[in-house]
């Protein structure tokens, strides 16, 4: 198989339409189902099937799909590494949380593309920590950006950057003052996505206290969140550093939240056997020097 098919593959394995791949290659449709016919006939197994007129990843596709940016990836960086001399090129793909690439990353993005024009950014949704580990594990992230509890890592190596305080934020209107578990009972929780760390640990901390809140509501967008809570929506437990500003500027009200035994922390990761291209330290190490600053 060719590194060109298994670009063709992975375009075509994120976006399934192959006339959108041939659009975004600059190939006739016509190259791109052959190119997808001759890996399937050396794979021996189909790696894509049509529902209607829908086209989705067999299993056998799934499970290529992993392998194909890990090749796509190792062939980057073979040419890198060969190139040693030359102005590094290649792509890093990144995993973050919302909160991190809207207060974080910017400062960190702006330094180290002016280190490293050439070299491509990707970012790709975190929006569970557990997530961000099982794309590590796979080769699809070449780093993360991980908000959770310090606990061992197997195959991936992981640094604590920051700790991170947690408020737990009301509208400006709000009658009550709100300190411990028990003043939860009668409100309306505004929760991130499920597997996110903090919101893990307040369910489990009610749950323990035999706290049953009114209601609960899960957003996607912690913007969606901070809205709500403006509006008087409900309560939300959330990043100190996402509503700092808010409630500095009198947009909210904030309640520092120390209910749990363990603090979180803000941590890189990587694969220990991920090849450390100097792009790839350079961002590291950009970003020890900017979050450790903080």
């Amino acid at each position: 198989m060719e590194i060109k098919q298994l670009i063709t593959f992975s375009h075509a394995a994120e976006n399934l339409n192959f006339t959108q791949t041939a659009k975004l290659l600059n190939f006739a449709q016509s190259s791109v189902t052959a190119q997808i016919k001759a890996l399937e006939d050396e794979i021996g197994k189909p790696l894509f099937e049509r529902l209607g007129k829908r086209l989705i990843l067999t299993e056998a596709g799934h499970m290529f799909k992993q392998y194909a940016e890990k090749m796509i990836r190792l062939s980057e960086e073979a040419i890198l590494a060969a190139n040693g001399e030359e102005e590094p090129t290649g792509t890093l793909t990144i995993g973050a949380q919302e909160s991190q690439c809207t207060y974080r990353l910017p400062l960190i993005l702006k330094e180290f593309k002016d280190a490293f024009p050439k070299v491509k950014l990707i970012f790709k949704p975190a929006h569970s920590d557990e997530m961000a580990r099982k794309q590590l594990m796979e080769g699809a992230l070449d780093i993360a950006f991980i908000m959770d509890k310090v606990r061992p890592e197997g195959s991936l190596r992981v640094e604590e950057l920051i700790k991170e305080e947690l408020k737990l934020v009301v509208a400006l209107n709000h009658p009550n003052s709100i300190l411990s578990l028990e003043d939860l009972k009668y409100e309306t929780l505004l929760l991130t996505e499920t597997g996110c760390s903090y919101r893990i640990m307040l369910e489990d901390s009610l749950k323990s206290a035999g706290v049953y809140p009114l209601d609960k509501i899960e957003f996607v967008s912690i913007e969606a969140i901070k809205q709500c809570v403006i509006a008087g929506l409900g309560v939300a437990l959330l990043p100190e550093m996402v509503v700092e500003k808010d409630i500095k500027e009198g947009r909210m009200k904030g309640f520092s939240w120390k209910t749990f035994d363990s603090p979180l922390y803000t941590q890189i990761a990587w694969h220990k056997d991920k090849l450390m291209t100097p792009p790839l330290e350079a961002f590291i190490r950009l970003t020890r020097k900017i979050y450790l600053s903080e």
